[in-house]
């Protein structure tokens, strides 16, 4: 068994069994997570996979890292979030974004500075390295509009969308994503982040909002196609 999962547990696999115990309450909030050597060792991986998932957590905003005291979590859940889980349906949560992100958008154009911009294009760079993986790109996608709400610079914003990624790794979503994330339909909405991010490095402020607002309208179209 820890030989498979030595071969099949990637950066990606590891962050989402991380993120899950986080998400679950087996890490609580400020608590230090044990060492990356206790990690490999846990999960039969490599310290680089480790670093790599440690890595995207800490971009998700899932824990932050202490110089010289270790990496601590960062996410603190103080509401019942299995119950809005079960009460939120899929396509509640793209009408929610919908209602959100435009406007993200628009402070990130406003407020971002070149630091952040470069965040941005990183992360958007891993999502377009996820193209054949449904597992890898929802993280990674997931990861790109956590980092749009960062750069919009608005603490509760930040917050709430931390909330509204919570509810997209509901079981609800995890079973319709691998018959919606096709190859064809994760280059569809890679292109479509491409044109975001291009209108906010232009600061066109009109047009990045419309490209997300048309950017979940499609991932509307394509839930209820598959509903």
């Amino acid at each position: 068994m820890q030989d498979h999962l030595k071969v099949t547990l990637g950066a990606a696999g590891l962050f989402n069994r991380i993120r899950a115990a986080i998400v679950n309450g087996d890490y609580a909030y400020n608590e230090r997570l044990p060492t990356e050597r206790s990690l490999a060792e846990q999960f039969s991986v490599a310290r680089g996979t480790v670093r790599a998932a440690l890595n995207q957590l800490e971009r998700a905003n899932f824990v932050r890292k202490k110089f010289g005291s270790g990496t601590f979590v960062n996410h603190d859940i103080k509401f019942d979030q299995d119950a809005i889980s079960e009460e939120t349906s899929p396509l509640d949560l793209i009408e929610t974004r919908l209602a959100i992100e435009p406007y993200i958008v628009k402070l990130v154009v406003s407020n971002a500075n070149n630091r952040e911009l470069r965040k941005l294009k990183q992360a958007l760079d891993n999502v377009v390295n996820c193209q054949q993986d449904p597992d890898s790109f929802s993280s990674a996608d997931e990861t790109f509009h956590l980092m749009l709400a960062n750069c919009s610079q608005n603490p509760l914003l930040i917050w709430i969308y931390q909330r509204i990624n919570d509810i997209r790794n509901h079981t609800q979503w995890s079973h319709r994503k691998h018959n919606i994330l096709t190859p064809e339909k994760i280059a569809q909405y890679n292109r479509q982040h491409s044109d975001l991010l291009n209108a906010i490095i232009r600061r066109d402020i009109e047009n990045a909002s419309n490209l997300m607002i048309e950017h979940l309208n499609q991932a509307k179209k394509d839930l209820l196609k598959d509903s």
